[in-house]
């Protein structure tokens, strides 16, 4: 998580601005843009002070433009860590399953930066946008058809009102994905043959002994319904880059396998996959994931899209570029520091969309894209057979935790 130099990381912001269209500009009323003076410090609610809020609330505050004005979580301890280093009064923190919601309702905040688990964004969204408050959203958006579409309509119900809603994806904020896949888009590599999109990792970390009611919350990564599988949670990074290579055209249909015979210890997430999504035109992207200890062989994030004409390679943290003779050769550059700058760039464009009453919101339909493409390799896997796009966007079916024995 090296930063790199301060000139290409202004660079990488302005592509940034650039590629997702934001040079459009709503018209706002002065109720609806709160914080949106020049150079104003927003207020913003912080909901999830585990790992990665506690994290990312550094970051917020590291931009200048933000202050850490109220914070949630389930946990007390989280929530009094996080309040303690950012000096948040206690009639400011908020504990228990509706805690953002509790925070919501009090009011005193312009944003939301919602770090929870997947399960709880569309509501928590929902709840937010409904209060007239800007959202930031880690992804996944949902872990479920209908938490999916709840998004959807929540991003565009922030839009008619005037309210930035920014889903935070690191690779789309990243210079030389950015100009590789609109390479890609302008026909570099040619027709499409076929694809591999890959994630592969070791095993994460229990948080909690197994047992307790609140220690399926602290080991949330690993149960279901919580953070929608792995494939949802983590795996969303390969897959997101194949839809965006795609346009966003969905998928046909998946179909795959998968399981869990190696990380059994705790919660009830699979522990691998591998699909084939086939697209129109008869072109596969062939897919595995793995979440444990692959004695030595390489992990990673990966995309490779071969054309007829060059090859578009990709590595999370590693080396984007495209191969192929003349106008078809990219060669990119490293991405070693994606992890943190993908999150500073998200919170700068936050921060310029909010002031600059810029909600087009043009991060949310591609991540809602790009859950759904998640959720169909999850459905064909778990049943075992071929899964249509068509089917999958006509299923209800909602996934529902055991909170019994926890707070409200």
């Amino acid at each position: 998580m090296n930063d790199l130099p301060r000139p290409e990381l202004s660079r990488r912001r302005f592509l940034t601005q650039t590629s997702l269209g934001l040079a459009a500009v709503s018209t706002l009323s002065g109720t609806l843009a709160r914080g949106s003076a020049a150079n104003s410090r927003l207020r913003l609610g912080l909901v999830g002070c585990g790992g990665r809020g506690a994290w990312i609330a550094d970051l917020f505050a590291e931009h200048g433009g933000y202050e850490i004005a109220a914070v949630a979580d389930y946990f007390q301890d989280k929530v009094e860590k996080v309040a303690q280093k950012f000096q948040v009064p206690v009639q400011r923190q908020f504990t228990g399953l509706k805690c953002a919601e509790k925070m919501i309702s009090q009011g005193g905040i312009d944003a939301v930066a919602i770090i929870s688990p997947p399960y709880f964004h569309p509501a928590q969204a929902k709840a937010a946008v409904d209060a007239g408050l800007h959202v930031y959203l880690a992804k996944p958006v949902a872990v479920d058809v209908p938490g999916c579409l709840s998004i959807r309509h929540s991003g565009a119900e922030a839009r008619r009102k005037g309210q930035v809603f920014l889903v935070d994806f690191q690779t789309r904020t990243n210079e030389f994905y950015i100009e590789a896949v609109r390479r890609v888009h302008a026909g570099a590599i040619g027709d499409f043959c076929f694809g591999e999109a890959i994630y592969h990792d070791g095993r994460l970390n229990r948080k909690a002994d197994p047992g307790p009611p609140e220690a399926r919350l602290r080991n949330w990564v690993f149960d279901r319904a919580l953070s929608g599988d792995i494939i949802v949670e983590q795996n969303i990074h390969t897959l997101d880059v194949m839809s965006w290579l795609f346009r966003e055209t969905p998928p046909l249909h998946c179909t795959g396998t998968g399981g869990r015979r190696v990380r059994v210890d705790v919660g009830d997430a699979w522990d691998h996959f591998a699909l084939t999504y086939e697209y129109a035109g008869h072109v596969g992207v062939t897919f595995s994931s793995r979440q444990f200890n692959a004695h030595g062989e390489p992990d990673g994030i990966l995309n490779r899209m071969f054309g007829t004409k060059g090859v578009f390679n990709s590595k999370y943290g590693g080396l984007v570029m495209l191969r192929g003779a003349g106008e078809s050769y990219y060669r990119g550059g490293e991405t070693r520091a994606i992890y943190k700058e993908g999150a500073v760039a998200n919170i700068l464009a936050f921060h310029q969309q909010v002031t600059g009453r810029i909600t087009t919101n043009a991060t949310v339909e591609p991540s809602v894209t790009s859950n759904l493409v998640a959720l169909l390799g999850r459905t064909a896997a778990y049943e075992h057979r071929q899964v249509t796009w068509k089917e999958l966007m006509a299923s209800r079916q909602e996934l529902q935790p055991d909170f019994s024995g926890l707070t409200e």
